[in-house]
């Protein structure tokens, strides 16, 4: 294969050479235990901390940074240890129908082990009522999960405004709900210091940085119990000796992903557009699943119910999204048909079930999502492929 066009930055990133190249030396030079009391001790463990300080920078103030090894473990971290803080003071727990998995999931065990969990809707849009989870708000609510950007349909979700209801409420009833978001999807692409959550899970593979490396911010008054028990490594929080070279790797692509990020998203927004009307201007009988509109900005409000430039996902009536990726695969280009995470489950994505498509027009999604490192040129290539593999299989009667 001459070259490839990487449309599955959704799943995960390439690193950034910088990157790898910093994980290498790391690993090669500075492979000292962080908690060691000895020089090469101190230099891992001012690597850490340096880490630590610039990922801190992006965030919120009044926060701290928690090294994870992903986005799930992050989530789960989130989920679980709050809700072991505040199982005596409530039971029940206000999250939606698009989550990740690893959120899902997650509150399927908790629900086994007796929380109740409440599941607000989305729109055809993907984007979550908000009044669902107003009127779900209780005494006997600890913690809300809403995701910042949804990683099939693109959304950005309001979670300021619900951030906002959430103080109100626990203003006005002396109550302690948490919010927590998962910004996976967000992070590299929407400016952090612009979100509001006592919470926020990241994964340092979707911004170009490594695998297995990512972290929870918590609000600094939380003060959550322990997630992994052991040596205290990470304030005690999240037990376990330092990946060291994926953090300071992590670190450095977050640092990277926000140079100039307004301009890479000005250009990653007009290769997505140029993409969809391309593929609109060509194709009849094509959906777009999601909002139309591209949005970022340094105020989240802006961009409440808009689609993150980062994604595209699009229903080719008539065709199998699983054939078509392969179909492509065999021109060097590769796509998604939803997430990464759940590809080696049966059954249909529940995002875009829960934004009211039916099975055939499940079956019939791709997922693009892109990098800063996507061309036009490359997209009018996409196009062509695009174009060729649905009109044939249509012709063929594929669909069955």
């Amino acid at each position: 294969m001459a070259s490839l066009i990487y449309l599955d930055n959704s799943a995960t990133t390439r690193q950034y050479d910088e990157v790898t190249e910093l994980m290498y030396q790391t690993a090669k030079n500075t492979y000292g235990n962080p908690s060691s009391l000895h020089s090469l001790g101190f230099e891992a463990n001012n690597m850490l901390t340096d880490a630590r300080r610039d990922i801190e920078a992006l965030m919120n103030p009044g926060g701290e940074v928690i090294f994870t090894s992903g986005g799930t473990e992050s989530d789960n971290m989130a989920l679980v240890s709050t809700a072991r803080k505040l199982k005596r003071r409530g039971r029940r727990i206000i999250t939606t129908a698009v989550e990740h998995p690893a959120v899902l999931e997650t509150c399927r065990r908790l629900s086994e082990d007796g929380f109740e969990v409440i599941y607000a809707g989305v729109d055809e849009k993907g984007l979550v009522n908000t009044e669902e989870i107003r009127q779900a708000l209780s005494d006997d609510t600890i913690m809300v999960s809403v995701m910042t950007v949804n990683n099939e349909s693109g959304t950005v979700q309001p979670v300021n405004e619900i951030s906002r209801m959430i103080r109100e409420y626990n203003k006005s009833h002396g109550s302690g709900i948490v919010f927590h978001t998962d910004a996976v999807q967000a992070f590299g692409k929407l400016r952090m210091s612009g979100i509001n959550a006592d919470l926020i899970s990241v994964s340092g593979h979707k911004f170009h940085g490594p695998r297995g490396a990512g972290f929870l911010y918590m609000r600094k008054d939380l003060k959550l119990p322990a997630f992994i028990t052991g040596g205290g490594q990470e304030n005690h929080y999240r037990s376990s000796t330092e990946n060291l070279p994926g953090i300071a790797g992590m670190a450095l692509a977050a640092k990277i992903s926000y140079e100039d990020i307004d301009t890479k998203m000005q250009e990653m927004s007009e290769v997505n557009d140029y993409l969809y009307k391309g593929l609109t201007a060509e194709l009849r009988d094509i959906v777009l699943n999601g909002a139309e509109n591209l949005g970022w900005s340094v105020d989240n409000e802006v961009m409440r119910g808009a689609r993150c430039p980062a994604v595209l996902n699009i229903t080719f009536k008539g065709t199998r999204g699983e054939v078509l990726l392969h179909t492509l695969e065999q021109d060097g280009i590769f796509v998604s048909t939803g997430s990464a995470c759940a590809s080696h489950k049966t059954g249909d994505s529940h995002v875009l079930s829960a934004m009211g498509l039916d099975h055939k027009a499940i079956e019939g999604a791709i997922r693009f999502s892109f990098s800063e490192f996507n061309t036009i040129e490359e997209m009018d290539v996409v196009i062509d492929r695009v174009k060729a593999a649905v009109n044939r299989f249509r012709r063929l009667g594929s669909f069955r």
